[in-house]
Formats: C-alpha cells, sequence, structure tokens
C-alpha cells in the first residue's frame, strides 16, 4: 500500500485481495459453524441483537478469515462483509480470550508465512527506518490535527484526574517532566518526537534545550514551526545515527510511542545508543505499547494497513536487553487509560469526516475506524498495557522515587 488516502483507489493489498477469485468464493457450510465455536466462549454472537455482536453482510467473511486471518477479517470490514454496532466491545470480547491465537493457527499458511518473514528478514532494519513515517505519519497532517489534542500527543492519555482528551494529554506530559525530574538548564533528548508537542511543554515550562527525531517528514516540517522561538531542534533522521549526528550527551532522554518500531532483533542497538548519548547521572524515560504476552508475529492486518514493519514488545523482551546496560527505576502500568483515549480520538475523527472525505475515501474511513476500535479492544481485554520505564545508569547515585 503505497499510502493510505487515495480517494478513488482502493490501497494495493485491499485491490489484490478483490482481483482472486479464490478469496471472494462461497465458503464452505463449516464455515460458519467453525467461526461460531470459535465465539461461543467470548459471548459474541453471528447476527445476534446485543450491539457487540458480528453482523454478517456477505458470507465470504467466513472464508477470508479461515484462509487469511486477522488479515482476511480486517479486509473483509473495509470491504463492508461484516460489521459490529459496537465494534471496540467486540474486539475486547474476542482479545480477552485470545481468540487471536486461535484464528493464526486456523490460518496456518498465512501465519507461517509471516513467521518466517519476521525470521528472516530485519524489518526494522537502518534501510526500512523511514517506512512507517511515509506510511503512516505521512498520510497527511489534517487527519492527525483533526483526531488529536491541541498538543497533538499521538499517544495514551492520563486519566487519573482528568475528563477531557485535552486535560488527559496534558496530565501526561506533565507525569513524563516529573518522572525526568526537568531542570533548567538540562539537555532533553526525544526519540520519536512527533509533532513536537512534549518538546515544546519540556522546553516552555521547565527550561530545557531540546532535540528531537523523527522519522516522518511531515512531523519534522509541522514540529519546527510548532517549536518556533523555543530552544527546540528537530531533525528528520534514524535513532542508530545519534552518535554521529549529535554531539554531546544529554541528562535526560525521553522516547514515546517510538519503541513499537524498533524491532525486538534491534532492542540491543537502539538500549546501546541511548546509554551512549545519556549522562552517568542521567534519567530516560521509555513510554511504549507493550503486550501482555510474547508473541511470534505482528498483527498481520495492522502490519499491512497501519504500523508497517511494527512490533509490540512483552515485558520479557523488553527486560531482556536492559541487564547490564540500564537499571530499571520505575515500572508504570496504565494501558487501561488507552481505551479512552483512543475512543476520545474516534469521535474527533468522525466528527471531522464531512470535510476530511474531500482528501480520503470510504474505504480509509472504515479502515480507520476499525484501527481505533479494534485497538481499544486490545486495551480493555487486558491484553494490551502502556508502560512508562524510568531507565538509569548504575552509575547514577541516590535513590529514585516513584511518582504518579
Amino acid at each position: 500500500m503505497a499510502q493510505l488516502h487515495t480517494q478513488h483507489t482502493p490501497s494495493a493489498p485491499l485491490a489484490r485481495a478483490g482481483a482472486m477469485p479464490a478469496r471472494h468464493a462461497a465458503p464452505s457450510s463449516a464455515s460458519p459453524y467453525f467461526i461460531e465455536r470459535l465465539l461461543e466462549p467470548t459471548d459474541v454472537r453471528i447476527n445476534g441483537d446485543r450491539p457487540w455482536d458480528i453482523q454478517v453482510r456477505d458470507p465470504v467473511v467466513y472464508r477470508r478469515t479461515l484462509r487469511d486471518g486477522s488479515l482476511g477479517l480486517g479486509e473483509a470490514y473495509m470491504e463492508g462483509a461484516w460489521d459490529s454496532a459496537q465494534l471496540d466491545e467486540t474486539f475486547a470480547r474476542v482479545l480477552r480470550h485470545d481468540l487471536d491465537e486461535a484464528l493464526n493457527h486456523a490460518a496456518k499458511l498465512h501465519f507461517a508465512f509471516h513467521w518466517l518473514k519476521e525470521r528472516i528478514a530485519n524489518r526494522q532494519s537502518r534501510a526500512r527506518a523511514f517506512t512507517v513515517g511515509e506510511r503512516h505519519y505521512d498520510i497527511g497532517n489534517d487527519v492527525y490535527q483533526a483526531m488529536l489534542d491541541p498538543t497533538m500527543s499521538y499517544s495514551c492519555g492520563y486519566w487519573a484526574d482528568a475528563g477531557t482528551l485535552e486535560a488527559a494529554q496534558l496530565a501526561k506530559l506533565d507525569l513524563i517532566c516529573r518522572k525526568l525530574a526537568l531542570e533548567p538548564g538540562q539537555r532533553l533528548l526525544d526519540i520519536g518526537c512527533g509533532w513536537g508537542g512534549l518538546a515544546a511543554y519540556a522546553a516552555e515550562r521547565h527550561g530545557v534545550e531540546v532535540v528531537g527525531i523523527t522519522v516522518s517528514r511531515n512531523q519534522a516540517t509541522l514540529a519546527e514551526e510548532r517549536c518556533k522561538g523555543l530552544p527546540v531542534d528537530i531533525r528528520l533522521m534514524d535513532y542508530r545515527d545519534l552518535p554521529k549526528s549529535v554531539d554531546g550527551r544529554f541528562e535526560r532522554i525521553v522516547s514515546v510511542g517510538m519503541f513499537e518500531h524498533v524491532g525486538v532483533r534491534n532492542y540491543p542497538a537502539y538500549f546501546d545508543v541511548a546509554k551512549q548519548m545519556l549522562t552517568d547521572d542521567g534519567l530516560f524515560l521509555l513510554h511504549t505499547i507493550g503486550n501482555s504476552r510474547t508473541v511470534a508475529v505482528s498483527d498481520a492486518w495492522t502490519d499491512t494497513y497501519v504500523f508497517p514493519n511494527g512490533k509490540i514488545p512483552s515485558a520479557q523482551e523488553i527486560a531482556r536487553p536492559l541487564e547490564s546496560r540500564f537499571v530499571i527505576e520505575d515500572w508504570h502500568n496504565f494501558g487501561p487509560d488507552y481505551d479512552p483515549t483512543l475512543l476520545a480520538w474516534w469521535q474527533r475523527f468522525d466528527a471531522a469526516w464531512p470535510e476530511l472525505r474531500a482528501n480520503y475515501d470510504d474505504v480509509f474511513y472504515r479502515m480507520w475506524k476499525y484501527y481505533l476500535h479494534a485497538s481499544a479492544g486490545f486495551f480493555r481485554s487486558r491484553q494490551g498495557q502502556l508502560w512508562q520505564i524510568v531507565l538509569a545508569k548504575r552509575s547514577r547515585p541516590g535513590v529514585y522515587r516513584s511518582v504518579r
């Protein structure tokens, strides 16, 4: 899929699916029964009358799901073959029972292909570093400006005492700065700075100098505009180029919502770069989505349509490369807060759709709806986590006190 925002042409994977007769052939009589049996423990019914029940518009969804697992299920939704009045709750119930694993086992050939792809290639290599920027973050700033809060924070808000998206995102930025104990005159490295929201907040509120890096051209351009007049330096670059491109070290490092694009085999290199860029008495805050279990492959639909080459880490996958590199000072999980964050994004996107549809087609609308609601269900099921991990070198003196 070259771009997500084609106006009249379906995305490439979807077009290919439509061109394959086998994928649109009538399903076998056993297909609906097999899917219904899988759904039994979830209390999600086919053509039921509850808002989380699945409404089948075209029986091709059975064959597509059994053949291609999550990719087939998602593509069938994008094509309008099925629907749910409360899609987020449908996914919460399905993922609470780990039905994604069952679908992968049912679609054995498709799963084996993705498993092999993960094993053979470094899908987050330096050569592929800018792919996610081009195919996700560069789809158009208009989508993100409509969907996000004024700080343009594209990560989980902190809803402990917040009642609106704006308040939750400001609380999250404040929480990060307090955990890092920012002080005027310090240098802060923001790995994956997005549209510059955290960089601007830290510079304005705490008097720090910030270097922010991103792999998205659209993000870099807008971040520079938003941070104009502040001691903030935005750069378009891969994290692996930091040691040779950025002079000096930083008292503080932060990385929010970027680690999901690093890839397990690159974690040692990622943490080595962070260690090299951090002062001996510094602090490093890692904010990342987490998976409650270690999975062999990324979700095929998400990999194809939303975050190419992404990988959500498990706690085990993070902890292993941290050994001998960093001390874990604090590990804070507020994953359930991602549920209201995602639904707030959906409400804003949906309200803005009458204006956005001049630049995006209806397939994009269903794809984006599926992405946000499936993600909300992922966190509601508690399979999805949101971790803020504070790290330091062993050379850092004193005791770190947890901040909430």
